[in-house]
């Protein structure tokens, strides 16, 4: 069987929660009475991958902990160790930007090459991260895709935070993953449109001033008052909170958002895409 989980970045903070799963694993192997070898092929899996895992070196897939908890009876005890891996699973940088949505009273973005990550659905995403250069493993590929998935939470938010999106034209027309990948990607975004929280917004290809032009911004308000931004056009595209900073993101979203079509006008022209042959 392939071996499922990623590998540990030692310098994750999430390594130490890996570690101490490894080592409960263990311990519960041990207690068992078995040795690597016998319980590896009575798991199914592989011995290296057994031994990684117990040293906290690899990240348990949830179908791993599920037959380990079959094999050594513990009654659903390792089965509750998906919840706590299933996060450890996702990218650092998914993780951190997930616990600053997770935060967040006001989200804003704007996106100008591709549809937004969080409005993307799975066949969009599977297309794009598919595309990408260096190819993805099949592995690394799920890791993404999943943890892209996972950030849908911000929407069930209760209370829910106010969410505003500008989208380029062009994004919205670009067929990404062929048409009926495409087509149920519009039907997302005019869903997403609908809720009482969010702007979605789309920014005609016919506009002449542009002050977006720079890439992608994203700016990030909390309840304390204090923010992040980011853009790909200023400040070498890292994450910004000086208010002086921000204030730059934030001029050039407002720009951006007066001239973008208001929420109905870019439901009517979503529609319109839908119904073009």
């Amino acid at each position: 069987m392939d071996e499922p989980g990623w590998d540990v970045d030692p310098e994750d903070g999430i390594a130490s929660a890996v570690e101490v799963v490894g080592q409960q694993l263990r311990f519960l192997r041990e207690t068992a009475g078995f040795h690597v070898p016998e319980f590896a092929e009575r798991i199914g899996y592989g011995e290296d991958l057994v031994r990684k895992i117990e040293r906290g070196a690899r990240i348990p897939r949830p179908e791993y902990l599920d037959k380990v908890d079959e094999v050594l009876r513990t009654g659903g005890l390792v089965t509750s160790m998906k919840s706590g891996m299933r996060r450890a699973r996702y990218p650092r940088k998914v993780r951190e930007l997930a616990d600053l949505e997770a935060r967040a009273v006001e989200l804003s973005h704007y996106s100008n090459h591709n549809v937004h990550g969080l409005l993307q659905t799975e066949g969009h995403m599977r297309t794009l991260f598919g595309g990408w250069l260096p190819a993805y493993s099949s592995d690394d590929l799920e890791r993404v895709v999943s943890a892209r998935l996972a950030r849908r939470v911000v929407f069930d938010r209760d209370p829910a935070p106010a969410i505003s999106f500008i989208q380029e034209e062009a994004t919205l027309r670009r067929p990404v993953g062929g048409t009926m990948v495409w087509r149920r990607q519009l039907e997302r975004l005019l869903e997403i449109g609908q809720l009482r929280n969010v702007a979605l917004q789309v920014l005609p290809t016919s506009c002449e001033e542009h002050p977006g032009t720079g890439g992608l911004i994203e700016v990030l308000k909390f309840p304390d008052g204090s923010a992040v931004g980011r853009s790909d056009g200023a400040f070498n595209g890292r994450p910004v909170s000086d208010p002086k900073q921000l204030r730059v993101l934030e001029l050039r979203y407002g720009m951006i958002r007066a001239q973008a079509l208001t929420p109905r006008e870019s439901r009517g022209l979503i529609e319109q895409m839908l119904g073009e042959p």
